[in-house]
């Protein structure tokens, strides 16, 4: 789908205000479906309930009430709440409140509310109707008109000003396809708004743009993987041959995108989806993206103040939609795939493998799942988890992460900053949780799967074994929940020499009564540091 602005004037004053009651009247119909839908009530019998009351023909009600659905469909998409919508603009209706804004500044603001709550047309196109009943554009001699039905067989007329300052104007396509239809009698549908902006009236054009059936770049080449990250705030691409090997990587920053407006972050977005799509294209490679339903944007006092901004401010869902967009318009395949620990195998599997960071290997695991590759635990962590006394000094690990945290909690006075130490010990008992089911003797034979299939041992499914590795591998070894340093997982993964590491990590005792040492976790004792403890000497 294509919009195209443009601006609009009229040839008397008559028509200008004729226009402005209409967009009035309209507003105030789709604010009064809005609420009639929230509270449930038939679109059939909505429709005949605002003709009457808003003397408008049907084809506006019936507009009125999809646009109405539309919105209350995004906002349940996003995670908000219908009822607490504001027609206007919440931003604007939250300064309006506020009574130190005064004199020029508040007129300004009261022009802008009311602009955007009550200057509102919108009409539906319809290809048995030429395009559009209610607002059609018609090429006349001196120009492009806009005919509008103001209701009763009354028609305005509004001259349609748009300049062209580039060769690929999408203006130019538009206006090629409606002097053939109207030669060829062969309509398509266009959709416009009307909207009152800074005092003018100016009309949003929408249609289908012609796009090739089947994708030119696909897969057979390669792909190239994406991930997005809000923290550092940044876009991931790894580009992977077709048989699965990493070839290269980049990094985009989305920074551009903090404080800017909405329109701003619009333009910045679909940037940086051309610039990934042509990327794509001098590559001869297919994209791979993440099938994302949704993201927490965190709410206020929450203890992530940064973080928080970052995400609310970052239109994930959006630069997703532009990549596939540009892509398809350019013959690119776009491949989205199930998001699901994508970050912790490339973390734990790829980071200190390639020696590069989480983000790429995450981009690099999307990339490995859209050409079909399954992703399996290493055999040397496998051995690992299945080593008794290193499961035992995770734990104590664990226990004593979750002790120093409940200390720190004690301590805090802020009850904004008692909250992230609230969800890291729940997050810590979980990992304990988990790491016990581990531990846990299992039965002889258990079912696992759909197929009631009997299988021996401790092996859970690829995607919890995943996440135990995580959880004994991040804290204990690397020291921290999400370490950008992910090389000393490197000499258990490739090496394979699990021993050396789980004696360095794994407590021990002294026992006076043998005169050796144990690998034991009664007393806290690592061996990395035992030359510094002083052993009591035995008695004589």
């Amino acid at each position: 789908m294509i919009t195209l602005q443009c601006k609009l004037t009229f040839e008397n004053e008559k028509d200008r205000q004729e226009l402005q009651k209409l967009t009035r009247r309209f507003s105030s119909c789709l604010r009064y479906a809005y609420n009639r839908l929230i509270e449930g009530h038939k679109r059939k019998e909505l429709k005949k309930h605002l003709q009457k009351v808003f003397n408008l023909n049907s084809r506006y009600c019936d507009d009125a009430i999809f646009k109405a659905q539309s919105l209350i469909n995004s906002c349940l998409e996003r995670g908000q709440n219908p009822k607490k919508v504001i027609f206007g603009g919440r931003k604007l209706f939250e300064k309006l409140k506020k009574k130190h804004i005064n004199g020029e500044q508040r007129e300004k603001l009261k022009q802008k509310w009311e602009e955007r709550r009550r200057g509102c047309l919108y009409s539906r196109g319809d290809k048995s109707k030429k395009g559009n009943l209610n607002t059609r554009i018609i090429p006349e001699k001196d120009g492009l008109k806009l005919r509008i039905n103001s209701g009763k067989r009354n028609w305005i007329k509004a001259n349609i000003k748009r300049t062209v300052n580039r060769e690929n104007d999408k203006w130019i396509e538009f206006i090629t396809k409606l002097i053939e239809a109207e030669k060829t009698r062969e309509y398509f549908p266009y959709s416009v708004e009307i909207r009152q902006i800074n005092g003018s009236l100016y009309a949003f054009i929408s249609f289908e743009e012609q796009l090739p059936n089947e994708p030119i770049i696909t897969k057979e080449e390669g792909i190239i993987g994406i991930d997005i990250n809000a923290n550092p705030f940044h876009l991931a691409l790894a580009t992977v041959k077709a048989e699965g090997n990493l070839e290269g990587y980049q990094k985009i920053s989305l920074h551009k995108l903090i404080n800017k407006t909405k329109n701003q972050r619009e333009y910045i977005s679909w940037q940086i989806a051309h610039q990934i799509v042509e990327t794509a294209i001098i590559q001869d490679k297919a994209i791979a993206i993440e099938r994302l339903k949704g993201l927490h944007k965190g709410k206020k006092a929450d203890g992530n103040k940064k973080l928080r901004k970052i995400k609310q401010q970052w239109i994930y869902r959006g630069i997703l939609e532009k990549i596939k967009a540009v892509a398809k318009r350019e013959g690119v395949e776009v491949i989205e795939v199930n998001p699901e620990y994508t970050s912790v195998i490339g973390m734990l599997k790829y980071a200190p493998q390639h020696n590069i960071d989480k983000d790429i290997s995450g981009a690099y695991v999307v990339a490995r799942r859209a050409l079909g590759y399954k992703e399996e635990l290493p055999k040397n962590y496998k051995k690992l988890l299945q080593d008794k006394d290193f499961r035992e000094y995770v734990m104590n690990k664990l226990e004593e992460e979750k002790q120093k945290t409940k200390d720190k909690l004690q301590k805090e006075r802020n009850e904004y900053k008692q909250k992230p130490l609230r969800r890291r010990i729940k997050q810590l008992s979980r990992d304990i949780k988990l790491l016990k089911s581990l531990s846990s003797e299992p039965q002889t034979q258990e079912p696992v799967n759909q197929r009631k299939e009997q299988v021996r041992g401790w092996y859970y499914t690829s995607y919890k074994l995943w996440q135990v590795a995580k959880v004994a591998l991040t804290i204990p070894v690397l020291g921290r929940s999400l370490p950008r340093d992910l090389s000393p997982l490197k000499p258990i993964l490739v090496e394979g020499d699990w021993d050396r590491v789980v004696k360095g990590l794994v407590p021990v005792s002294w026992d006076r009564d043998e005169g050796d040492r144990r690998n034991t976790a009664s007393w806290g004792v690592p061996v990395a540091v035992k030359a510094e403890y002083k052993y009591p000497s035995p008695k004589c």
